[in-house]
């Protein structure tokens, strides 16, 4: 019987791992299928794997890294300790949560970071915004998290200054400002405040060079985008799957 695995979220219009998955099985030889699953609830997630006994693994996007959390069998300990699941290794009918997105940030980071990246803004709240800390946290890297509003221990984009900017020299959104189509659009924080010495890394991997990341270079900072992120956390999760079968 063909194994199956896919990515439930909501909407999953421009989710790339189908593509990616199903051109490593018919490339290797693999008796499998990927597919997208969207759900519009997280209610409907048990109501899926009781449907499709057959599926293997999945992958889990906006806006379920979190709520899925309660509906899972298990969880890995660094899933457990971050607070959000990306990927989910099925075996017997039960379910377990890990978080790849932590292995993804880690290993594209290796490279990049220098001694004045001590510092850190983490922009957005989400899931992968969790990962991220907890990767930071990892590495002994200070960070502040910013968000759209106001809560205990976060700042607001109004909040920030040039001056604070220049201070944290290591700037990761985490999100989907930016992303196609939507391409016009970037995190509103004070780009003048931006230099050489900094390290900007976008999350989105579509477009290439988000108008965010555009501003970061122009003011002569190092930038990456989230392409190697995302193909790392997804081999990562493959293996996990092959080790849960």
């Amino acid at each position: 019987m063909t194994d199956q695995y896919a990515i439930i979220g909501y909407p999953l219009t421009h989710s790339f791992s189908p593509s990616f998955f199903n051109a490593k099985f018919q490339k290797e030889g693999i008796d499998a299928n990927y597919s997208a699953m969207p759900i519009a609830e997280i209610a409907e997630f048990p109501v899926l794997i009781a449907a499709n006994p057959q599926l293997k693994g999945l992958n889990v996007t906006i806006p379920y890294k979190q709520s899925v959390i309660p509906f899972l069998d298990e969880l890995d300990v660094a899933a457990a300790k971050i607070g959000a699941v990306n990927c989910i290794g099925i075996r017997g009918g039960k379910t377990k949560g890990y978080n790849t997105d932590v292995i993804g940030f880690e290993r594209s980071l290796r490279p990049l970071l220098q001694p004045q990246h001590e510092y850190a803004l983490i922009l957005g709240t989400g899931g992968v915004a969790k990962a991220v800390a907890y990767v930071l946290q990892q590495k002994g890297i200070s960070y502040k998290v910013v968000s759209r509003t106001a809560a205990p221990g976060l700042l607001v984009y109004n909040e920030l200054t040039p001056e604070m900017i220049l201070k944290f020299k290591f700037i990761i959104n985490t999100t989907p400002l930016g992303m196609f189509p939507a391409t016009s659009d970037c995190p509103p924080i004070p780009y003048e405040g931006i230099g050489s010495k900094h390290l900007v890394y976008d999350l989105i991997y579509n477009p290439e060079e988000t108008k965010f990341l555009a501003h970061a270079k122009a003011q002569g900072a190092l930038i990456k985008n989230g392409l190697e992120m995302l193909h790392t956390q997804a081999l990562a999760g493959w293996d996990i799957w092959n080790e849960v079968r």
